[in-house]
C-alpha cells in the first residue's frame, strides 16, 4: 500500500470517528469578566445557593474577579481551560461569580443585604482572583463572623495543579484535620 493511500485511508477512518464536543469558551460579560458558561446563575442569595449546591451534592464556592485582571484571565483560559480541572469543579462545586467592585445586591448568610463590594469588604477579599469556600450547610453560617464562616480560601492566582487540588481539599474536608500547604506536601509527586 503506499504511503498516499494509508494517509487517506487513516484520514477516512478519523473522519467516521464521532466529534469530540468542543469545549465552551468563557464569555466576556458586560460588566467585564470572563464567565464560565456552566457557572451558577443566582438571585444573588448566598444561603440560598449554598443550599441549592448542598441538594445536588456539590460543595459552595465564590469566586471574586475584577475587569481587567490578568490572573482572572489566566484562571479561565489556562485553568478552567483543562478538562480534568473544570470536569471535576463541575462535577462538585456551584461556582457563584462576583464583581469585587460590583454593584449587583447580594443577601449574605446573615440576611444582610449588601452590594457585591460591600460584600467584599466584609470578608476582607482584596485580591482577584479569590476563590471562597464555605460549609456544607447555610443555617450555621448565619450567626457566625464572617471570616469563620469560610473553610478555605484561595487568594490570588493558583497554577492548575493547586488550583484543582484546592478544590479537592475543600471536597475531601482535608480542611478538618490540615492546613492546604500540609495537604500539598501529602499529594504524591
Amino acid at each position: 500500500m503506499t504511503r498516499r493511500r494509508e494517509f487517506l485511508l487513516g484520514a477516512a477512518a478519523l473522519a467516521m470517528l464521532p466529534a469530540l464536543p468542543a469545549r465552551a469558551e468563557p464569555i466576556l460579560t458586560d460588566d467585564g469578566l470572563y464567565k464560565e458558561p456552566w457557572f451558577l446563575e443566582s438571585f444573588l442569595d448566598l444561603a440560598e445557593d449554598l443550599e441549592g449546591a448542598h441538594k445536588e451534592g456539590k460543595r459552595f464556592v465564590v469566586s471574586w474577579e475584577l475587569k481587567g485582571c490578568p490572573y482572572c484571565k489566566e484562571t479561565h483560559f489556562v485553568n478552567f481551560a483543562q478538562a480534568r480541572i473544570a470536569d471535576y469543579i463541575k462535577a462538585n462545586f456551584e461556582v457563584l461569580q462576583l464583581n469585587i467592585i460590583g454593584s449587583r445586591k447580594v443577601t449574605d448568610f446573615d440576611g444582610k443585604e449588601l452590594s457585591e463590594k460591600e460584600l467584599a469588604a466584609k470578608y476582607g477579599v482584596r485580591f482577584t482572583p479569590t476563590f471562597q469556600f464555605f460549609g456544607e450547610r447555610a443555617a450555621p453560617l448565619k450567626n457566625l463572623e464572617p471570616a469563620k464562616r469560610e473553610v478555605a480560601r484561595a487568594p490570588g492566582y493558583l497554577r492548575p495543579d493547586d488550583f484543582l487540588a484546592m478544590f479537592r481539599y475543600v471536597r475531601e474536608k482535608a480542611y478538618e484535620s490540615k492546613s492546604f500547604r500540609e495537604y500539598l506536601k501529602s499529594l504524591p509527586s
